[in-house]
């Protein structure tokens, strides 16, 4: 059976939450209807704050409530923290043991991290090293990032990184990488991608944004469908989730407290009600319980 390739969005909240004329009100005919034919998570898991990705992140990776972990708790006092964007020693102690990559690894699967990381990448990492929660996850299992013999995927998804983040490949070829990805993945049990853009995107938000980032917002999804309808129309194995809601409301710049989506084909969803159940039902499928 070909592997599970994980489309793992950052700060993408349930279309079902938006509000109107939000970045989901668009023809996406491959991602849309997968999306609502999946489940919409809780993200909050009953903790007051707003949903940060180092916790998110966390609660995906390894089935756990990584926000529980990072409280502190005490008398009279909610439990619980969220946290991020990046893991501190807290997480990190929690991925090395616990997150999916390692655990998998461990049990002999094979997994790859698929982001393309530009050498200003290692060289900021050397300086200060801020790993975000994917890549800190592969290189705990022992798994390079830029992985030889695979094809990587910029996160950025075919736009430019700057303002007003216009196109710079074509959805034809966004479709090509997606059939290339579903056949990679039969040599492997786990592929993942995590894209970050959207909520650098959503972090622009404000009141009377200006309209460019609308477009930009939308043309980011409308190349995730370009990219996920090659993986379909090859037989991949999908799943889409998202760690905490933001680029769903371009009104505002902060993290929302939207619920998250939880949307696959080829593998089986179950019944979770958040992140940290989705976390363990992906786990389950590679038969790690």
């Amino acid at each position: 059976m070909s592997a599970v390739i994980w489309l793992a969005l950052d700060g993408v909240g349930h279309p079902a939450d938006a509000p109107p004329d939000s970045v989901w009100e668009q023809d996406l005919p491959a991602l849309r209807p997968l999306i609502d034919a999946g489940l919409a998570l809780d993200a909050a898991l009953g903790v007051p704050g707003l949903p940060q990705s180092g916790t998110g992140q966390s609660c995906w990776l390894t089935g756990l409530d990584a926000v529980q972990l990072m409280g502190k708790g005490g008398a009279g006092q909610q439990a619980g923290e969220h946290f991020g964007p990046h893991p501190g020693p807290t997480l990190q102690a929690l991925l090395r043991e616990a997150s999916l990559p390692v655990r998998l690894t461990r049990a002999g699967g094979a997994a790859a991290l698929l982001n393309f990381y530009p050498p200003g990448y290692f060289a900021a990492q050397a300086r200060r090293p801020r790993y975000g929660c994917f890549p800190f996850s592969f290189l705990a299992a022992g798994l390079p990032l830029n992985p030889p013999g695979l094809p990587s995927v910029s996160p950025l998804l075919g736009l430019h990184h700057d303002f007003p983040w216009a196109a710079a490949q074509s959805l034809d070829d966004l479709r090509r990488t997606g059939e290339s990805l579903a056949r990679t993945a039969e040599n492997a049990d786990l592929l993942v991608i995590d894209l970050w853009l959207s909520d650098l995107l959503g972090h622009q938000g404000r009141p009377a944004a200006p309209p460019e980032l609308l477009t930009a917002g939308k043309r980011y999804l409308r190349h995730l469908d370009a990219l996920l309808s090659g993986m379909l129309g090859a037989g991949g194995r999908v799943v889409v989730g998202s760690d905490h809601g933001n680029f769903e409301n371009l009104n505002i710049k902060a993290h929302t407290t939207a619920r998250v989506p939880f949307a696959g084909s080829g593998v089986a969803l179950g019944q979770p009600g958040n992140i940290v159940e989705a976390g363990a039902v992906m786990a389950g499928w590679f038969g790690l319980t």
